[in-house]
């Protein structure tokens, strides 16, 4: 049993002896620390933590956390966790996975676990990339994306993740950014959120898809007047509060206004018609919504098979003898022929 006692750790206690190998400069090492650095603020055990990645540079995440871990196969982290997550319901599992690991090959299962809304924390590393194949456009890449499968320019409409998990039914959806302080804040809340917090953070990869996010996370090109930071209860203002965002009732659609317009709308992380409309945003004529844009539990899946297996068990003895003698039977009472 998963021992609830509040545990006392240290960042080092969750670093494996395992040299961390990504490329200079890549976002994953941030993401890395914020974990690391979350792991000891939420109380949680080590021995009772398990990682589950799948493939891709992101994947590699479970060799460098002091924890259990599964690197298992291309799109499956998701089918793997509910397994981990049904055989041990008291284990706090973490899915590692990155924008065409979880979109591509995996976008089923992805579907899957979040309509299912098993409790675990889903990190999806977007960098708009392929990187551990060397470069390849991916499902999120943008339009006009040059890269070895695209050489003229991708002409794929890019997915939008969390506009995608919206839609599968997800009932924690937040946006993060690597290397932002306000990243473990993120972490924690999808901790405590009971079900499926999925969290989508921006990545760098530094060697194919470099400062693709840089209009809204290089401080030099304004990055803070494009961030718009929500917080449940309090204004949706960017821009060190200059501007706003209001709804037109008329047009059921976020408009720009000033910071200090009265129409300005106010964040509820329980509203998935707004959380929708903050991440369909166009980017350019909107600021990047960031931070938890909806937070609003429902009953997980895993509690649900362990209160439907109880109902099943309830009055019954045990009897293996029985269960294999259960249904067709017969007894073989004769010598086989023998040519």
């Amino acid at each position: 049993m998963n021992d609830m006692t509040p545990f006392v750790s240290k960042p080092k206690d969750w670093e494996t002896d395992q040299e961390v190998r990504w490329c200079p400069g890549c976002g994953d090492y941030a993401i890395l620390k914020a974990v690391q650095r979350t792991m000891p603020e939420l109380g949680v055990r080590p021995e009772n933590t398990v990682f589950v990645s799948g493939i891709g540079c992101s994947s590699r995440f479970p060799y460098y956390m002091e924890t259990y871990g599964f690197h298992t196969i291309h799109g499956r982290a998701p089918a793997v966790a509910t397994g981990v997550k049904l055989a041990n319901p008291d284990l706090d599992v973490w899915i590692i996975t990155g924008d065409g690991d979880a979109l591509s090959i995996g976008g089923n299962h992805t579907m899957h676990l979040l309509r299912r809304n098993l409790d675990c924390q889903f990190l999806l590393f977007n960098n708009e990339i392929y990187g551990l194949t060397k470069g390849q456009y991916s499902p999120t890449s943008r339009v006009g994306t040059r890269s070895p499968s695209t050489p003229l320019g991708s002409v794929d409409r890019p997915a939008n993740p969390c506009a995608f998990a919206l839609g599968a039914g997800a009932r924690f959806v937040a946006r993060g950014i690597d290397v932002h302080k306000s990243l473990p804040a993120i972490l924690k809340a999808a901790h405590a959120h009971k079900g499926t917090a999925f969290v989508e953070i921006f990545q760098n990869c530094i060697v194919y898809n470099d400062d693709v996010f840089a209009a809204f996370t290089d401080r030099k090109q304004g990055a803070d007047q494009n961030q718009l930071w929500v917080e449940h209860g309090k204004p949706l203002v960017f821009a060190g509060g200059t501007k706003g965002l209001a709804l037109d009732v008329a047009t059921l659609q976020l408009t720009v206004v000033a910071g200090d317009d009265p129409a300005v709308a106010v964040h509820d992380q329980r509203n998935r018609g707004l959380a929708h409309m903050l991440v369909e945003m166009p980017f350019g004529d909107f600021p990047m919504a960031l931070g938890v844009l909806l937070d609003d539990p429902a009953p997980t899946f895993d509690s649900a098979v362990i209160e439907q297996n109880a109902a099943a068990a309830r009055g019954k003895a045990p009897d293996l003898q029985k269960l294999l003698s259960a249904g067709q039977t017969w007894m073989v009472d004769k010598q086989p022929h023998m040519i």
